[in-house]
């Protein structure tokens, strides 16, 4: 028997064998979802089309409205009525404004599971391969018909193996790793490809920076971005969700079309410069860039972790005079764990304005949108001109740690300047808690 990647097994999983890459195939569906940004066009298609103006089954589809949250237009209210209705009229599952961001709730409700396939309305939907689950963003009208019928068609995509080796030095973070990546490969070094991430560093990257990773696995063109269901990742369902899942990895001879190595001891805090993702350079090259706003959130770093490392630096300091710092941590959940653990004190303490479970200022639709020539330094996961507002103003993508550091000084900072020498910020353990 041949030795399998990732992706063959789990193509393998649903239809009984292992197709070849560039072949095409329908495949049954765990989970479909869109949001407020996507539902629209979305419910037109299926609408307008008599054979899909149903649900396959209402377990398995689910809306959030998170994208503008709570609405900020009338347009936006209107948009999410339209949802409520339908969510109604059909029998599927609504996360209403305030429950979270999609790609983080699901991972706080286990919709996503090792061997899963989802597709979601949003190019980020491939957040959930950090659990060995083939997600990936389609368009709404492939998520119309993926809600009508349970199936969609994918083209098997070619494997890349991304070893990631060694331990990363205590300041690094997933945002870190990633951005290096994308650095490496350019933004359309890996378009359409099956990004495998493997390799002895995986015992030391947390569930939170793995969905930091897989989300921007869309930044450089993936398909899908797939770290294997190891014992981080089953001990993290077993804690957090009581759930026995199955290990699922590639076999150690499984044949690849190309192959990266990182080597992560060698990483240094970084940051993506304006105007594009792929424009990557160490911290230490943009010191002392001043900016207007920090926003520490967003799906890319809105989860327990990131704001833990924020805390880490903020605590007993202030955000800078003339700097708006917005946080907003990713779900109802996380905010909760971050409030009882005395996180969310530790921000507004130090002046951050704090919301929680909306995309915000991330797409520049409210909490947080540029004025012309303003800089900001975000944990998002795109830095395009006039992303967050202003066409004028500039994104430095970043880690929650060299965020919250900026925002503290007014300047784009070395994290590693203000946090202690053996402050390890991606804590695999499931069970840790932060005390202040």
């Amino acid at each position: 028997m041949q030795d399998l990647t990732l992706t063959e097994k789990l193509f393998r999983g649903k239809l009984g064998r292992v197709p070849g890459a560039g072949e095409i195939v329908v495949v049954p569906l765990d989970l479909v979802y869109a949001h407020d940004g996507t539902f629209g066009l979305a419910v037109e298609v299926m609408r307008q089309t008599p054979l899909l103006d149903k649900v396959f089954d209402g377990g398995k589809v689910a809306l959030f409205i998170d994208h503008a949250a709570p609405p900020p237009t009338v347009a936006a209210a209107l948009v999410h009525q339209a949802m409520r209705r339908f969510a109604r009229e059909k029998g599927v599952r609504l996360y209403d404004v305030g429950t979270g961001i999609s790609h983080q709730v699901v991972a706080d409700e286990a919709l996503v599971r090792p061997g899963y396939f989802v597709v979601g309305a949003d190019s980020h939907t491939v957040t959930g391969g950090a659990f060995a689950a083939f997600a990936t963003g389609v368009g709404s009208t492939d998520a119309a018909v993926a809600m009508a019928t349970g199936k969609l068609w994918f083209r098997v995509p070619e494997q890349v193996r991304l070893l990631l080796q060694g331990e990363p030095a205590p300041a690094i973070m997933g945002k870190d790793i990633v951005l290096t990546i994308i650095g490496m490969v350019g933004s359309d070094g890996m378009i359409y490809k099956a990004v495998e991430f493997q390799g002895s560093g995986l015992r030391w990257i947390s569930m939170d920076s793995r969905m930091t990773v897989s989300n921007m696995a869309v930044e450089m063109g993936a398909k899908v971005g797939l770290f294997p269901s190891d014992e981080v990742a089953r001990a993290w369902f077993k804690t957090v969700h009581g759930l026995e899942v199955p290990r699922l990895e590639p076999d150690p001879g499984a044949e690849y079309s190309d192959e990266l190595e990182l080597e992560l001891g060698k990483l240094e805090p970084v940051v993506a410069a304006p105007p594009n993702v792929d424009n990557v350079k160490p911290v230490t090259e943009v010191e002392g860039v001043e900016v207007n706003q920090v926003f520490i959130g967003s799906c890319t770093n809105g989860r327990y972790e990131d704001f833990v490392a924020a805390a880490r630096i903020l605590k007993g300091r202030r955000v800078a005079p003339g700097v708006r710092c917005v946080a907003i941590p990713a779900s109802r959940k996380v905010y909760l764990r971050l409030l009882r653990h005395g996180v969310i004190d530790i921000l507004a303490e130090a002046g951050c304005f704090v919301a929680y479970g909306t995309c915000g200022p991330c797409i520049g639709a409210h909490l947080g949108l540029l004025g012309e020539g303003e800089v900001a330094v975000s944990t998002s996961n795109r830095n395009f001109t006039g992303r967050m507002g202003h066409k004028t103003s500039k994104i430095y993508l970043a880690s929650p740690a060299t965020a919250a550091a900026t925002a503290v000084t007014g300047r784009i900072t070395d994290p590693r300047e203000l946090l202690p020498s053996d402050a390890r910020l991606m804590v695999v353990d499931p069970t840790y808690s932060y005390t202040p």
